[in-house]
């Protein structure tokens, strides 16, 4: 299964999807609302629904107290900058999309073989991965020539 690669969530909305999509279960499979939701409301004693994280996470809402961000920053172990710093933002979205795909088994296989590289055999694999990776958008008419 080949990953598409996202532009940096920008929205309050796509910055929590892009959390519920990447920070996972280790089976892989997603949290539900409600147990974000009780999680958030267990840490922070105030009111927090599986339908209002749903309306957030749509778009639906969009302004939820600094409390119910810190507490979902909290359940996803993410900096709670991610949701307010731009910059910070973009950089902790770049994180998750490394760990998106380093749970695909492919992908994830040949980062552990090359922790033991040296500098020059990494920078051939790298090399490589750039001239196949230009090789297969021609064959699929994405290249940018």
């Amino acid at each position: 299964m080949q990953s598409q690669k996202r532009t940096a969530p920008t929205t309050l909305a796509e910055k929590i999807d892009a959390l519920f999509r990447v920070v996972c279960r280790p089976s892989r499979e997603q949290f539900s609302h409600e147990e974000v939701a009780r999680a958030c409301r267990e840490a922070t004693g105030e009111s927090f629904s599986a339908t209002y994280l749903w309306q957030l996470r749509t778009g639906r809402r969009d302004n939820p107290t600094k409390r119910h961000l810190e507490a979902l920053a909290a359940f996803f172990q993410v900096p709670v900058a991610y949701f307010f710093d731009d910059d910070e933002g973009t950089e902790i979205a770049k994180e998750l999309e490394l760990l998106g795909a380093l749970r695909e088994a492919g992908v994830r296989s040949v980062a552990l073989r090359a922790v033991n590289l040296s500098p020059e055999g990494m920078g051939t694999i790298s090399d490589m991965i750039d001239v196949i990776a230009r090789r297969e958008a021609d064959q699929n008419g994405t290249g940018s020539n």
